[in-house]
């Protein structure tokens, strides 16, 4: 396993059961406890855990972000058939804006040749579509947010605000039926605020695993949007928690 790896897997295994020796961690991911204390020291110093006579627990920090070359690998067949699924509902014609994340690549992998306007925050995004000769392209600009390669500030935000668009295909960091839509970078979040007012209609694009999350920054109300658009993981008994809350779930 290579170590950007590590590192979210650690982070995963500390969110999911709690408070784990270094020891334990040690077996578990079978490597020295030399590396392993390595590992979560470099998560203690993002706040993502703490350490404390040899234990590690959740950090009070939930802004933790991990790298996007991991992201991006993580559930990537889920999120190619969430993309699919999207890409089917738009129509050509359309202006949409197109969010970064992994899973905002793979849905502008799904919509290269289209016929439709793009309007997207994320270099990566648009790295894509930039060779697509039907497509619109258009970039805010801003302050690029390094290394996640999306654009964020005020002037991306005042370019946003001077377009409307027909739709928004909004990735977050976690779904919660209390807490909403909620993202690790406040900055992200204030663009994705923006993009929501100038569009007509916001979909959440969010595989099973973002599900029962908080991040650090708050986006939106679930009210707030259209839909959900998620993997068939997503278990029946959380689907129609968010049905009982008329909050529509659509899985792919």
């Amino acid at each position: 396993m290579k170590p950007a790896a590590r590192l979210y897997a650690i982070f995963n295994h500390i969110e999911k059961y709690g408070d784990t020796s270094l020891v334990e961690l040690a077996k578990i991911f079978s490597v020295s406890e030399m590396t392993i204390r390595r590992n979560v020291e470099s998560l203690q110093t993002d706040g993502a855990v703490q350490i404390r006579l040899g234990v590690v627990s959740r950090g009070a920090k939930t802004s933790y972000e991990p790298p996007f070359s991991i992201r991006v690998e993580r559930n990537a067949k889920e999120k190619q058939e969430i993309a699919k699924s999207i890409a089917q509902e738009v129509l050509d014609g359309e202006s949409i804006i197109i969010d970064g994340g992994s899973t905002g690549v793979a849905l502008a992998m799904a919509l290269v040749n289209r016929k439709i306007t793009v309007c997207t925050p994320s270099l990566r995004v648009a790295n894509v579509l930039s060779s697509s000769p039907e497509t619109q392209l258009i970039i805010p600009g801003g302050m690029l947010r390094k290394p996640e390669e999306t654009f964020i500030g005020a002037s991306a935000a005042q370019t946003l605000a001077n377009y409307r668009f027909d739709s928004y295909f909004m990735t977050v960091s976690g779904v919660d039926l209390v807490d909403g839509c909620t993202e690790w970078n406040l900055e992200d979040a204030a663009i994705k605020q923006v993009a929501m007012r100038v569009s007509g209609r916001t979909t959440v694009m969010a595989d099973s695993t973002k599900f029962a999350r908080t991040a650090f920054a708050h986006i939106c109300d679930l009210k707030s949007i259209l839909k959900i658009v998620t993997d068939g993981n997503l278990s029946s008994e959380i689907a129609k928690s968010y049905a009982a809350k008329q909050i529509k779930i659509q899985r792919v």
